[in-house]
């Protein structure tokens, strides 16, 4: 758990993990050069339990603050935890209990709910909760992974050997929840869901994703393009785009020094035909006609997307196989 400012929120967050109904955890707190009373708290905390470790950050901000605590890890299993937010008594009970019969190579995925202690939970993040909760549902996490970040940063639990063979918190790219998922899709990694609310992720107006540069464009095509290419693209196969507002056409841009034929189109009569960044929207209609593409859909509307879906399973397209939504 890294911890940077958070003196009026960490009593709380501590105390629920003391009084998990899971006895056999230890919990390895980095004080992120914080200038208030965190780290004052938290050795309060470690002075009557010695499941308590608190060191100090090698570094600054949150992935060397991470990394650090990766550093001191002794036991087996491995989850993070945000040092405002707090869990329910059975957290990682409910974690170790789902983890058990299946062993090295999967990860647990869990629930999240968010809470804020005046007000109402920001409509974008509580979309988001929604979506989040879906995946625990169907387990269909990597069916989506290219949408957004598919496991909540405090919701999931794995083996230490697997954790650390896929880098852990060694990589400093933001967001690193979103980086380390791919990395869990890019070992292999069977996800294990457990539909059930095992974190309260506390929503206010100085959370980093609402403050720091690395999160204001939320949509992360550099990173999604990077694993992408990496893993998904067969270049046997034409690429596609589908969708020319916005998200298409930052999308495109992004592509064009990766391709040497991008095939781009959409349904908005007007845009039909017209010649964007050297290239010639079509109709989408020419799927139909192009043999074994692959295609990013870069359409936001949740209604297009529903009809974008039903119009490429009845052209045999399957969902992570020969489309992904781009978002």
């Amino acid at each position: 758990m890294a911890a940077r400012n958070t003196e009026q929120y960490i009593a709380k967050c501590v105390q629920s993990i003391q009084a998990q109904t899971y006895l056999n955890w230890e919990l390895i707190a980095v004080n992120d050069r914080s200038t208030d009373a965190t780290r004052q708290i938290l050795e309060q905390h470690a002075a009557q339990d010695a499941r308590i470790r608190v060191v100090d950050s090698d570094g600054e901000r949150l992935n060397p603050a991470l990394l650090t605590g990766q550093h001191h890890i002794r036991g087996t299993l491995v989850n993070r935890m945000d040092s405002d937010d707090y869990m329910p008594i059975d957290k990682l009970a409910s974690l170790y209990a789902r983890w058990a019969p299946y062993g090295k190579g999967h990860v647990v995925a869990a629930g999240t709910q968010h809470f804020v202690d005046e007000g109402e939970v920001g409509q974008g993040f509580k979309r988001y909760e929604d979506w989040l909760n879906m995946r625990t549902q169907k387990g269909d996490h990597y069916l989506h992974i290219y949408k957004e970040c598919v496991i909540p940063s405090h919701c999931w639990l794995i083996h230490r050997d697997d954790f650390e063979a896929v880098g852990g918190f060694e990589p400093d790219v933001y967001p690193e929840d979103y980086d380390l998922c791919f990395r869990f899709y890019q070992a292999g990694y069977t996800v294990v869901a457990l539909d059930k609310i095992v974190h309260y992720w506390r929503d206010r107006s100085d959370r980093i994703s609402r403050t720091w540069p690395e999160y204001k464009d939320n949509r992360y095509y550099d990173l999604k393009l990077r694993y992408f290419y990496r893993l998904d693209r067969n270049r046997q196969r034409p690429l596609v785009v589908l969708g020319a507002g916005r998200n298409g056409k930052d999308l495109v841009k992004r592509l064009l020094p990766l391709e040497k034929e991008l095939i781009w189109v959409c349904d908005t009569p007007s845009k039909i035909g017209q010649d964007i960044y050297g290239i010639k929207l079509q109709a989408t209609s020419v799927l139909a006609d192009i043999a074994e593409p692959q295609v990013l859909v870069a359409v936001a509307s949740p209604t297009d997307q529903a009809e974008i879906k039903s119009r490429l399973a009845g052209w045999h397209m399957e969902l992570a196989k020969d489309y992904w939504f781009f978002l």
